[in-house]
C-alpha cells in the first residue's frame, strides 16, 4: 500500500501505474486522480501563463528523471540487441504492416486502427456489393469532413488512452500543428503518457527531444536511455538513432549491430549506413550481404498489388 499525493489515499499496488509506483511521495499519483486530472486539461483552453508552463515543464523533468535513474542501469546488451518482434500486421489484408512512416500505413481515429497504405487505398465496398467512397476500410464509419473534425476525434481517442492518439497529440503541439500551440513541454508530457502505455515512437521522441533540447535541455546519455527503450519495442527510427549515436562515439560494432537490426525491420537508411561501413572497410562482405539478404526478406513480407498500385498512383502511398 502507497498513499496517493493528490487524493491522499493509501491504496494497493494495481491502483498506480508501474512508473508512479516507482516514484517519490510527494509526485505519486494513482491512476483515478491522473483520469481526472487529464479530464479537467482537456476542458480547459490551450494557452497557460508562464508560471503555469514552468512549473508543468518542472513536474515532466523530474518524472522523466526519475525513469531513468530508476531503469538506467537495467537494460543488459543482451535485451537491448534482440531482434523485436515486427508490428502488427494490417487488419485487413493480414500482410506484414511497412514501416515507412507515414506513408506506409495510415491511423484511423474513428476506430483506432493502424491499415496498411494498400488497404487504405482500395476501394470498398457494401453487403450488395457496391463501391462505397469516403468511409474508413475497417469500421466503414464516414471519412471526417476537414481538419477540425478529424482533431475532433483525436481528442475522444485520447479520452479513451488510446496511446497513439496520445502520441499523435503530443505531435501536433510538437509542431504547432492544427491550431494547437507550440509547447514541447505539453508534448513530453503526452509523450510520456504513451509510453505509460508501452507506444515505441512516444518513447523515442522523448529521445529526440533530449537528443536536441526540445523542451528539457539536451542531455546524450538520457536521449540514447529512451531511444533503447523505444528499439527494445520495435521503433526503427529509434533504433537507426542508436546507431548514429554509438558512431559518433566511436563504437562501430555496436553501431552496425544496430543498423543490422533495423535493416530486419526495413530501415532502408539503416541499410545504406552498413554499405558505407562496407566501403569504408568498418563492414565486412559477409556484413553487407546479410544486411541485403535481411532487407529483400522484409521486402518479400510487405509487397502486395494492391500496394504497389496504391503507390503508383499517389506518393503519400509509398510504402517502402
Amino acid at each position: 500500500m502507497k498513499v496517493c499525493a493528490a487524493c491522499h489515499e493509501d491504496l494497493p499496488k494495481d491502483s498506480y501505474s508501474k512508473k508512479q509506483w516507482k516514484v517519490d511521495k510527494c509526485q505519486r499519483r494513482c491512476k483515478v486522480c491522473i483520469t481526472n486530472n487529464r479530464e479537467v486539461q482537456l476542458k480547459q483552453p490551450n494557452h497557460q501563463n508562464n508560471n503555469d508552463t514552468n512549473t508543468d515543464e518542472i513536474e515532466i523533468i523530474k518524472s522523466l528523471d526519475s525513469m531513468y535513474l530508476e531503469e538506467v542501469e537495467k537494460i543488459s546488451d543482451e535485451e537491448l540487441f534482440k531482434q523485436p518482434p515486427p508490428d502488427e500486421d494490417c487488419p485487413i489484408c493480414f500482410l506484414r504492416m511497412p514501416v515507412l512512416n507515414p506513408t506506409g500505413s495510415k491511423y484511423k481515429t474513428c476506430c483506432g486502427k493502424v491499415i496498411c497504405s494498400g488497404c487504405c487505398y482500395a476501394p470498398i465496398y457494401d453487403n450488395q456489393g457496391n463501391q462505397v467512397d469516403e468511409k474508413c476500410p475497417f469500421c466503414r464509419v464516414p471519412k471526417p469532413v476537414g481538419k477540425k473534425d478529424a482533431v475532433e476525434r483525436l481528442k475522444k481517442r485520447v479520452e479513451k488512452d488510446d496511446p497513439i492518439a496520445i502520441y499523435s497529440l503530443g505531435m501536433y503541439y510538437r509542431d504547432g500543428m492544427y491550431g494547437y500551440p507550440q509547447n514541447h513541454t505539453k508534448a513530453l508530457e503526452l509523450y510520456e503518457r504513451a509510453s505509460e502505455l508501452d507506444n515505441a515512437l512516444a518513447y523515442c521522441n522523448i529521445g529526440y527531444a533530449y537528443n536536441n533540447g526540445k523542451g528539457v535541455e539536451r542531455d546524450e546519455k538520457k536521449a540514447m536511455y529512451y531511444y533503447e527503450l523505444a528499439a527494445m519495442r520495435g521503433c526503427v527510427y529509434a533504433r537507426h538513432n542508436l546507431g548514429i549515436l554509438e558512431e559518433q562515439k566511436g563504437n562501430m560494432d555496436r553501431a552496425l549491430k544496430h543498423w543490422m537490426i533495423a535493416v530486419g525491420d526495413g530501415h532502408a537508411d539503416s541499410l545504406e549506413q552498413i554499405k558505407d561501413f562496407y566501403t569504408k572497410g568498418q563492414a565486412t562482405k559477409e556484413d553487407y550481404t546479410k544486411a541485403l539478404q535481411s532487407y529483400q526478406e522484409y521486402l518479400g513480407e510487405i509487397k502486395s498489388d494492391q500496394r504497389d498500385e496504391a503507390a503508383a498512383f499517389d506518393e503519400d502511398f509509398r510504402y517502402y
